[in-house]
């Protein structure tokens, strides 16, 4: 298992996340969910590989998923080498008005349930999780600090937020010396680019490591799905969580894959997570699992690299439609300001000015 920096921290995590959304019984994903005899078995794999970075949630299967984890920790003695990491925003208690959403009230609430249900006294990174469209970021992100000087987080990032607010949030925090977010969390592979006309170039330049969920496209990169009329066929539960519908560009990615694959030797969903991993910017990809077998196969995806021309057929069968103003900030465009020929560019990576004798 190999670990990159997340964003601009000293923080070490796994370049594969352990998603734990179907840890549990009830609530919203009880449908797949898996008891706690279940998940040991997973979570014990996952951990004697040498993952560290453990996603969850206050609203993953009603609380029962930061319970069990909780006792899996407790039980196998590893909650110190473990890079915890939290959720809030979803209401505990629709009749309340503060009881969900990102007001500090609300995610001082959340803290304290989620560090109980976990049965630690500190999470490692704690994020936030849906933009509720009303909260101040400015709140948001004094009371991250907040948290942090208090202890019970060590660090801060965003979920499924716009750019704009990203980028609000880490340049607040940096104006005022409050705690930086470190990553954003936000749905990206093959199927799902959208991340890439704002999002990629806002984290590298503003020290956001990105992390991707559902890197398999809910499922439909797995080669377990065809198309059926107007429809999807196939045998398995494609959770497309609010992404776009499959159509003929979804399934023109998932024919190329599956030939790519085939040539690789490696299954559709090893190569969809690679590419996911492999992609600039991102920190650290979110795999789940329903069985030990189905995390081996996962855990096996950064085994091998993707020889470049294969990457770029991968690349072409997926590239995302770019609208205005977006697809005037490609090299096509560009050289409409400057012409290529003359050869200026940005400072390649490692550059350092000349350090002249003054003698």
């Amino acid at each position: 298992m190999n670990y990159y920096l997340l964003g601009r921290s000293g923080l070490r995590v796994s370049r594969l996340a352990l998603g734990t959304m179907n840890f549990g019984v009830d609530g919203f994903h009880a449908a797949y969910g898996k008891t706690e005899a279940e998940a040991e078995p997973i979570f014990r794999r996952y951990v004697e590989a040498g993952g560290n970075l453990i996603d969850t949630a206050d609203f993953y299967t009603a609380g029962q998923s930061e319970i069990i984890l909780g006792k899996l920790m407790a039980a196998g003695g590893v909650r110190d080498r473990l890079v915890l990491t939290s959720k809030f925003t979803n209401t505990v208690d629709p009749a309340d008005p503060n009881a969900g959403g990102n007001g500090r009230k609300h995610m001082i609430r959340a803290v304290e349930a989620s560090l109980r249900r976990l049965g630690t006294d500190y999470l490692d990174l704690y994020l936030l999780h849906t933009w509720d469209r009303i909260t101040p970021v400015e709140e948001v992100v004094r009371t991250f600090d907040d948290l942090v000087r208090a202890g019970k987080i060590r660090y801060a990032g965003l979920s499924d937020v716009p750019a704009w607010y990203a980028a609000r949030a880490q340049t607040f925090a940096e104006a005022h010396a409050l705690t930086p977010m470190i990553t954003v969390q936000l749905p990206y592979s093959l199927v799902a680019r959208d991340i890439e006309a704002e999002y990629v170039s806002m984290a590298q330049s503003l020290g956001l490591g990105l992390t991707a969920w559902s890197p398999i496209g809910g499922g439909l990169l797995t080669g377990k799905y065809r198309p059926s009329g107007d429809g999807v066929a196939g045998d398995g539960r494609l959770a497309l969580d609010g992404q776009r519908p499959v159509g003929e560009r979804e399934w023109r990615v998932v024919k190329e894959l599956d030939q790519v694959a085939g040539e690789l030797g490696r299954s559709m969903a090893q190569v969809a997570i690679n590419w996911a991993a492999t992609q600039p910017a991102v920190g650290s990809v979110i795999v789940g699992a329903s069985r030990p077998a189905q995390l081996d196969s996962n855990l096996a995806a950064l085994d091998f690299e993707i020889p470049a021309e294969l990457r770029a057929r991968l690349d072409e069968a997926s590239k995302p439609a770019l609208g205005l103003p977006y697809g005037m900030f490609t090299p096509e465009y560009q050289s409409w300001i400057v012409s290529p020929g003359l050869g200026i560019g940005d400072k390649p990576a490692g550059y350092a000015p000349p350090v002249w004798n003054a003698a």
